[in-house]
């Protein structure tokens, strides 16, 4: 129980920590970094949506983000480390996939796409796998992050929704596909 403790720690750990270095470099080249972010509809900038997740435009933005995927991954490696591997890729690459299809002609970058997947995980878990764990934990994320919803509305130009409401559909599809037979003989 506690090496397990300790492993979930280190993953989070590790993933906060990756996301403080690349910010770090990124402000010390002056945030050339961040046209690696997803350009819509740019042909060349469709394998960015795995380094956009990693790129920050602003302190405030990693330390907001620092945050919430700290949060959401613990709540998700609660369950399995594999349910947190599988689903994080599965949302990045769908919420990513569907931005660069729909999103605004911005760079988009940030881990909020993520995050927000993670929060719609952690209630849809509790719909579609209705153990106890998961209603625990879904009834938590209402109760303290149920404003996040509004996350998902247009309200900021330079906040891109589109990443907040894929990631959020993500999440749901993650939750629904990771209750099926077939990933559950895996483990997830």
């Amino acid at each position: 129980m506690i090496k397990a403790f300790w492993q979930r720690f280190k993953i989070v750990l590790s993933v906060c920590g990756l996301l403080s270095l690349v910010h770090i470099v990124n402000m010390v080249m002056g945030g050339q970094l961040n046209h690696f972010g997803i350009l819509p509809r740019e042909t060349n900038s469709l394998p960015f949506i795995y380094s956009a997740p990693l790129l920050h435009g602003s302190l405030s933005h990693l330390v907001n983000n620092l945050i919430g995927i700290a949060i959401f991954s613990w709540l998700c490696l609660l369950r399995t480390v594999s349910l947190y591997v599988w689903s994080s890729f599965f949302i990045i690459t769908l919420s990513g996939l569907l931005v660069w299809f729909f999103g605004r002609q911005a760079i988009h970058i940030g881990a909020s796409g993520w995050i927000f997947g993670l929060w719609s995980l952690s209630i849809a878990l509790a719909w579609f796998d209705r153990r106890l764990l998961n209603i625990l934990i879904a009834l938590a994320v209402v109760f303290f992050y149920g404003g996040m919803i509004y996350g998902v509305l247009p309200q900021d130009a330079t906040v891109s929704f589109e990443a907040h409401f894929f990631g959020a559909i993500s999440g749901v599809l993650a939750a629904w596909l990771s209750t099926l037979k077939v990933f559950k003989r895996k483990n997830l």
